[in-house]
């Protein structure tokens, strides 16, 4: 390849670059405007947990759907604040009623944590509620379209946890 492709080429993927970065500034910008909490006044529900309360539900649920342990220290990774921060989260959530403590039958010492009915409630709102946004989203997309943007994001989101960690924050 020539030199002057080869700058060509860069330019090009720079700007591709540029553009994934401007859309994942758009994305969390419209979802940090589209709280839990905030559609659930609009319906008149109750007090719904917001920001990183309501990401320690995602975790947990996560680490259950992985047939994973979920205690402090795993929602303290995963959301990537200290285990003294993240106790006050799960003790919000527990107080809330969405998670419940139980013990570790493989480690006496350690207490694990579980989704309740009320914080699987929780969850199936916003998965529903989520799933409802892409799919309005992308309604008049080809199916091809639309597979290849599942592939490509999750592949995407993938790989950008395995350079950042799991939340995708240095």
């Amino acid at each position: 390849m020539r030199e002057a492709e080869r700058d060509g080429a860069a330019g090009a993927k720079e700007a591709e670059v540029a553009a994934i970065e401007r859309a994942m500034v758009a994305l969390r910008r419209s979802a940090a405007r589209r709280t839990p909490a905030r559609r659930a006044a609009r319906q008149g529900g109750g007090p719904v947990p917001e920001g990183a309360a309501f990401d320690v539900l995602d975790v947990v649920e996560a680490a259950e759907e992985r047939g994973e342990p979920a205690g402090v220290r795993e929602v303290a990774d995963a959301l990537r604040v200290d285990q003294p921060r993240a106790s006050k989260l799960v003790a919000a959530a527990v107080q809330a009623g969405h998670l419940r403590r139980e013990a570790d039958q493989a480690d006496g010492r350690r207490t694990l944590l579980a989704v309740t009915p009320a914080g699987r409630e929780l969850l199936e709102a916003a998965h529903a509620f989520r799933r409802s946004v892409v799919a309005r989203v992308t309604r008049d997309w080809p199916a091809t379209e639309r597979a290849a943007f599942a592939r490509l994001f999750t592949r995407f989101m993938d790989d950008f946890g395995a350079t950042n960690g799991p939340s995708g924050e240095d």
